[in-house]
């Protein structure tokens, strides 16, 4: 089963991400509110074990600074396969540190709740898990107040005998408006 979540991580991780957003208008020109997020499709098709995996990760941040944010961030994950479903939720703060408006830090604490059906054995498993993210990555300004974020982030607290996830490494495309 761990495999079959690693492949479906995978597919999503590489997947073509669509960046999501709307108008940089939010509170005003000199709003200190961020939005922004990422979005991805992702499947394996194929007489084996074809299925879809739709993920879609929100983000709402207050610049504290002019270079230091700090907002909430989720991530909804549905998987389905011939032999496998999965939903996954997750929800927690992050913080980002930008420098020069080129490169950025960040920090990004996530507890996921997961149920996961395997249909062959119609066996469930429900659980939760905690993950802490550091990393970083490059910006790139893609409008007034909106940049693409380029990165990758890494899971310090990944046990890989004991996790859900097949790898603690998250790559990672995505929008940040109002910055």
């Amino acid at each position: 089963m761990k495999k079959l979540l690693l492949l479906s991580i995978i597919s999503i991780g590489f997947s073509v991400n669509a960046q999501i957003g709307t108008s940089t208008q939010l509170g005003g020109e000199n709003s200190k509110w961020t939005f922004g997020g990422s979005a991805g499709l992702g499947g394996s098709f194929g007489s084996n074990n074809g299925g879809t995996s739709i993920y879609i990760s929100p983000r709402i941040g207050y610049k504290l600074t002019e270079n230091f944010e700090a907002g909430i961030v989720s991530d909804l994950t549905w998987t389905n396969s011939k032999y496998y479903s999965s939903n996954t939720i997750g929800v927690g703060p992050f913080v980002n540190y930008y420098i020069a408006r080129n490169f950025y830090l960040s920090g990004m604490f996530q507890e996921y709740f997961f149920n996961q059906k395997n249909k062959l054995t119609y066996q469930k498993y429900s659980g939760e898990e905690a993950a802490l993210y550091l990393g970083g990555g490059y910006l790139q300004r893609i409008g007034d107040r909106a940049y693409m974020q380029i990165g990758g982030m890494y899971n310090v607290l990944y046990k890989k005998d004991e996790s859900v996830f097949g790898s603690g490494f998250v790559p990672s495309i995505g929008v940040v408006f109002g910055l």
